[in-house]
């Protein structure tokens, strides 16, 4: 194989629309633009959304942004709040108790922050998985 033969497939190279070349061909006069406007003209651009001036749409419409709906009953506990409860069996009941979850809380995770300097048993609340090996390694069990 040798450059000069390397030729591209079928179809691969389209031809370029030659416009303004008589009446005989679609494209001629106005060039398929139609007829005045912004658009017709030599660089007649504006922007995506451009409105002619009037304040776009997308301007127009207030940013909400995202506010998750189960965000506010969810909570997390980090490792060292679990030493503030006097309880050994914690559970949600007693983390709302304890002040450390809001009280409308309905789900809560243990994460691995912090130390656990005392053996507890976890009841119904989710636990990550570095989280779980620290409460082991102090003497407590994660009970789901």
């Amino acid at each position: 194989m040798y450059l000069n033969t390397i030729q591209s497939s079928e179809g691969a190279r389209k031809k370029s629309k030659r416009v303004g070349r008589g009446i005989g061909c679609t494209l001629g006069k106005t060039c398929g633009r139609g007829h005045k406007g912004q658009k017709s003209r030599s660089g007649g651009f504006h922007k995506v959304g451009f409105e002619g001036g009037q304040m776009p749409l997308q301007r127009r419409l207030p940013k909400i942004g995202f506010t998750s709906v189960n965000g506010k009953y969810t909570a997390e506990v980090r490792l060292s709040e679990l030493n503030l409860i006097s309880d050994s069996v914690i559970d949600l009941k007693s983390l709302i108790k304890a002040n450390i979850v809001p009280i409308f809380t309905k789900k809560a995770k243990i994460i691995q922050s912090g130390l656990l300097t005392k053996a507890v048993v976890i009841k119904g609340i989710n636990v990550t998985s570095g989280a779980k090996v620290s409460i082991e390694a102090a003497g407590g069990k994660v009970e789901v």
